[in-house]
C-alpha cells in the first residue's frame, strides 16, 4: 500500500498483514486511501503488496483545494487493466469544486494524474482487501443459488 505523504511527516505504519493476522479483524479489511496532486507532484500511484488477495480499489471523491488557481483542473486515471491509457474522470474550477463517485472500481495498480491545472486538488478512496477463505465462501454460496439449492 501507498500513500501520497509528504516524508517529513509522521505518521503510525500498520502493515496489511498486522491487520489481517489479528483474530478481532474479519477476512474483509477495508482501508482508506487519499493523496494530493499538484504542481509539484502530478503524478500518483496505489498499488498493492500482495497480489493473491483479492482487491477492491474504489475512488470515492475528488476535491479542489480552495488554495487552487481559478484555472481548469483536469485529473485522468489508468488502472492495471491490459495497458489501460489515461482517461479523464474529474474537470474542477471553483464554480464546482468536488466530484462524488459512487461506485467507480478501478483493478490496482492505480495511476492518477493531474493533466491539466496546477491544484492542489485531493483524492480520496478506498480498498478493500478480501482473504482467500472469504473469496471461497461467496463463491460456495454463488454456486449453490445457481444451482437452486438454499440452506
Amino acid at each position: 500500500m501507498t500513500a501520497c505523504v509528504p516524508q517529513d511527516v509522521s505518521i503510525a505504519s500498520v502493515s496489511l498483514s498486522d491487520l489481517t493476522s489479528s483474530s478481532s479483524v474479519s477476512d474483509k479489511v477495508c482501508v482508506h486511501w487519499g493523496c494530493e496532486l499538484s504542481a509539484a507532484q502530478t503524478t500518483a500511484v496505489f498499488e498493492v503488496e500482495d497480489d493473491l488477495l483479492e482487491n477492491q480499489f474504489f475512488v470515492k471523491t475528488i476535491c479542489l483545494s480552495a488554495e487552487a488557481g481559478d484555472e481548469m483542473h483536469v485529473v485522468a486515471v489508468s488502472d492495471g487493466v491490459g495497458g489501460s491509457k489515461p482517461v479523464p474522470i474529474a474537470t474542477l474550477r471553483h464554480c464546482m469544486p468536488m466530484v462524488s463517485f459512487p461506485g467507480l472500481e478501478l483493478m490496482p495498480p492505480v495511476t492518477f494524474q493531474l493533466r491539466s491545472g496546477k491544484g492542489p486538488v485531493f483524492i480520496s478512496a478506498q480498498h478493500i482487501t478480501l482473504s482467500p477463505t472469504e473469496i471461497a465462501e461467496e463463491e460456495e454460496e454463488g454456486g449453490l443459488e445457481a444451482d437452486g439449492v438454499t440452506e
